[in-house]
C-alpha cells in the first residue's frame, strides 16, 4: 500500500463517483527518537523514514544529521532535548560508556529505551538496572547484521532483543522495520550473550578459512577455485551445531558417533605437520588440538566422545 505525504489514504467509493477519493486519516505512525548516526545508526534511521515513522535524531556531530534532516528527520540540538520529543528512544552509539556520557543528567521517566549498542552481557544487565532507576522501561539488541542489511528484508537481518516483555510486543512493529526481531528473554544480558556467542562462531570460522588458504597460498593452487570447495564443506558441517546441541541437551556424548575424539585425536600430528611443511603457522588451531588432547587425556572413556566434551571443559 502506498500513501501520500498527508499520512492520509483514499476511503472506500462508490465505483460511479468520478473525480478525486477523498481522504481518510490513517493510523498516526510510532515517532521515535534515536541517538547516534554512525554507519549502523544512519541505516536504521533512514529505514525508519523510508516507512514513514516520525523521527527525531540527536548525534554529537551534528554534522551527520543533515542529510537525515532532508528526508524529514528533526533533528534535536542535545541528548535531552531528543529524548523529550518521543517516548521511544533508541540508542546507536559507540559504546557502553558513550551511553552513559549521552544520557547523563537526562530525564528518562516514562521513557522506552532501547539499547542497540554492543556489548556484555554484564553492561547490558548493568544498563537495564540503571534505566530502571531512572523511571524507564529499559530492552537491550545484539544486531545481527551490517548496515548495508539494514531495511533490506530479503538480505535476512534481525536483532536479539531482551529485557521488558512489555516495551518489546508494545513496539514490536517499529522495532521491525530496519531488521527482523529475535525475543530471547527478559533478561537484558540475554541479546548481547547471544550476539557474542554467534560472533565467536563466526570468528572461528574465519580463522578455519583462514589457516585454509595459508596452505595454499604459496602452492599453485587458484584460491578462488578452492572457495566453493571450501564454502560447501562448511556448509555440509553445519549440520554438527545441531547435534552438538542434542548431546549437551541429553548429556549423551557418544550414541551415534562417527568420528570419535580418539581418532580425531590422532590424527592432529599430520595437520601439524602439514602446516609445518607449508610454511605456515598452526597457530589458529593448536588452541583447539590442545582441548582435543586435554579431553582424552583426562579419562580414556572420553575417546567413544565426538568433540562435544569440549564444550564442558571450557567451562573448567
Amino acid at each position: 500500500m502506498t500513501t501520500n505525504n498527508t499520512g492520509t489514504r483514499p476511503a472506500a467509493t462508490d465505483p460511479a463517483a468520478t473525480g478525486p477519493a477523498p481522504l481518510t486519516p490513517l493510523t498516526p505512525l510510532t515517532p521515535l527518537t534515536l541517538l547516534g548516526l554512525g554507519a549502523m545508526g544512519t541505516a536504521l534511521a533512514e529505514a525508519w523514514l523510508s516507512a514513514g515513522h516520525p523521527l527525531t535524531v540527536w548525534n554529537r556531530t551534528a554534522a551527520r544529521a543533515e542529510p537525515l534532516a532532508a528526508k524529514g528527520a528533526a533533528v534535536a540540538a542535545t541528548p535531552a532535548e531528543a529524548v523529550a520529543a518521543n517516548r521511544l528512544v533508541v540508542v546507536c552509539l559507540l559504546d557502553d560508556e558513550s551511553v552513559g556520557e549521552a544520557l547523563a543528567g537526562v530525564d528518562l521517566t516514562g521513557k522506552d529505551l532501547v539499547d542497540l549498542v554492543t556489548g556484555t552481557p554484564g553492561t547490558a544487565r548493568a544498563r537495564a538496572a540503571w534505566a530502571t532507576d531512572r523511571g524507564a522501561r529499559y530492552l537491550d539488541g545484539g544486531i545481527m547484521a551490517v548496515p548495508p542489511m539494514i531495511g533490506v528484508p530479503q538480505a535476512g537481518p534481525y536483532v536479539f532483543y531482551s529485557g521488558s516483555r512489555e516495551l518489546f510486543e508494545e513496539h514490536r512493529e517499529v522495532l521491525a522495520v530496519p531488521a527482523g526481531t529475535h525475543w530471547v528473554g527478559e533478561d537484558a544480558g540475554f541479546a548481547a550473550l547471544h550476539d557474542v556467542a554467534l560472533l565467536s562462531a563466526m570468528y572461528g570460522m574465519f580463522a578455519g578459512v583462514a589457516h585454509a588458504f595459508a596452505l595454499v597460498r604459496e602452492e599453485s593452487v587458484d584460491p578462488v577455485a578452492l572457495a566453493p570447495l571450501l564454502s560447501s564443506w562448511l556448509t555440509a558441517m553445519t549440520g554438527s551445531v545441531e547435534t552438538t546441541a542434542r548431546r549437551l541437551a541429553t548429556g549423551d556424548y557418544t550414541e551415534g558417533v562417527v568420528s570419535d575424539l580418539a581418532m580425531q585425536v590422532a590424527g592432529v600430528p599430520t595437520f601439524l605437520r602439514t602446516a609445518e611443511e607449508q610454511g605456515v603457522s598452526a597457530e589458529l588451531l593448536t588452541p583447539w588440538f590442545d582441548l582435543m588432547g586435554r579431553r582424552l587425556a583426562a579419562d580414556a572413556r572420553h575417546g567413544a566422545e565426538d568433540l562435544t566434551g569440549v564444550v564442558d571443559l571450557l567451562r573448567g
